[in-house]
């Protein structure tokens, strides 16, 4: 598919370009004096002291739904104009510096990095939302999956709970897009609270009688014209309501259960719903789910910043912190992608009401587990940014596009992004239109 043509899109890449024609003048300069052999020689010494690892299984996505402050978390501007109240503490990632707000998640930075120089071109939420979960813009035409759909699309497991679990979704969950209903996430609400209708109060007879009773509503509204295809109809039904009856029956169902934790671990994630969602990710992981997103909504500050985004980032840092050191602690951080993150940053301005408003150029996400190096910082942000529209990009050094963001996650994930699937149109559609972000993804074997 061809890439958008844009100013700002070339502006973006021109980073990983130049990186890549550099590599390939020194490949032609050591072919022309020492021949094949310094080649190797050449290649054997680069990958010195690179750790390869094999590509991550699951993806655990903790969403900051509302747009979280850059400044408040990942990229503090301390004493400055832009900063605030905020201050910048050490980490245990040596020479990174996150807020204040972070004490415990300050502790676990050696397993993570970040990205300090997203970029986007939505600034409307949904809009904005859409295009983080996906990697692509929204298209009136189309509705692409979001990363964890496309995991379990691209992947097979035989788990008999669900493979796609959202906890806390509020209106934007992960949906499968154009790949299908199937590949929606399962939503579930605060972990504390048992699953609902998991529970059979009838007899094994009635059960039969009441999915036969199913089958006859489905050919009767075929019938009546109102399905266009039987088959796929029944398909879908017969293989939701099979995958329905074996979670139902399931012993892997206490994956849920966080109850079954040590008191001294749930209290590691703080008790919030947010924090119980977190701990829940973790268990269905270790139990083969392949994707979790958590989301911790709220980040939408335009009054009243500093106040509501140090609420918000006590509830975070609890959980993001617990995630990363029960993940490590469990032996599955390796096998483990962790995202943390929204759909935008917030203005490095503070506006009359003492807020931040939606601020598109120059926010942070973290990253975590298989695939990606430990202890970067990708990207920087100015003290004393231009923030008219027109010089936006100038105050943001190597920038990283959301699409370049999912490319680079896809690859951790053992996914190949170049691959073209075929939507429900006949169109051919790669998985991304995005570049990887070299810097910031380990080798892998």
């Amino acid at each position: 598919m061809p890439r958008e043509n844009s100013t700002e899109s070339a502006a973006c890449n021109s980073w990983h370009r130049m990186h890549r024609r550099r590599m390939l003048g020194l490949s032609a300069a050591t072919i022309g004096v020492s021949g094949w052999t310094s080649i190797a020689e050449t290649l054997a010494r680069a990958s010195e002291g690179q750790s390869r690892h094999k590509p991550a299984k699951s993806i655990i996505v903790l969403w900051l739904q509302g747009g979280p402050s850059q400044l408040e978390t990942f990229d503090p501007h301390p004493d400055t104009k832009i900063g605030g109240e905020t201050k910048a503490i050490e980490t245990s990632a040596k020479g990174i510096k996150i807020s204040h707000l972070l004490p415990q998640t300050a502790e676990q930075m050696h397993h993570a990095s970040i990205i300090r120089s997203m970029v986007s071109k939505e600034g409307d939420h949904e809009r904005a939302t859409y295009n983080v979960k996906t990697g692509w813009r929204p298209d009136p035409t189309l509705v692409h999956p979001s990363i964890g759909s496309v995991l379990c699309h691209q992947t097979e497991d035989n788990i008999e709970i669900p493979r796609h679990v959202s906890i806390l979704s509020g209106q934007w969950p992960a949906r499968g897009g154009y790949l299908g209903p199937l590949y929606d996430a399962f939503q579930m609400d605060d972990p504390r609270n048992p699953l609902p209708n998991l529970k059979s109060y009838i007899s094994e007879e009635r059960q039969k009688v009441r999915l036969k009773g199913l089958r006859d509503v489905v050919e009767q509204e075929f019938a009546k014209g109102r399905l266009q295809n039987l088959n796929e109809v029944k398909t879908l039904q017969s293989s939701s309501t099979q995958a329905a009856i074996k979670m139902m029956e399931s012993e892997q169902i206490s994956a849920f259960d966080v109850g079954l934790e040590s008191k001294a671990t749930q209290e590691l994630f703080g008790d919030t719903p947010f924090g119980r969602g977190c701990l829940a990710a973790v268990r269905l992981v270790e139990t083969g789910v392949r994707c979790v997103e958590v989301e911790l909504s709220g980040w939408d500050t335009h009054i009243n910043n500093h106040s509501l985004q140090s609420g918000l980032c006590k509830t975070l840092d609890a959980a993001l912190a617990a995630t990363l050191a029960q993940l490590h602690e469990r032996g599955l951080l390796e096998s483990t992608l962790v995202f943390c993150g929204g759909e935008f940053g917030r203005t490095p301005t503070i506006n009359v009401s003492g807020g931040r408003d939606h601020w598109p150029t120059g926010f942070s996400v973290l990253l975590a587990g298989g695939g990606i190096r430990k202890g970067q910082v990708v990207g920087e942000t100015s003290s004393e940014p231009d923030t008219s529209p027109e010089k936006r990009m100038e105050s943001v050094s190597r920038p990283v596009p959301v699409e370049n963001l999912h490319a680079t996650m896809l690859r951790a994930l053992g996914v190949s992004f170049e691959k073209e699937l075929k939507t429900p149109v006949g169109r051919p559609l790669v998985l991304s239109q995005g570049e990887v972000v070299p810097e910031i993804l380990d080798g892998m074997a």
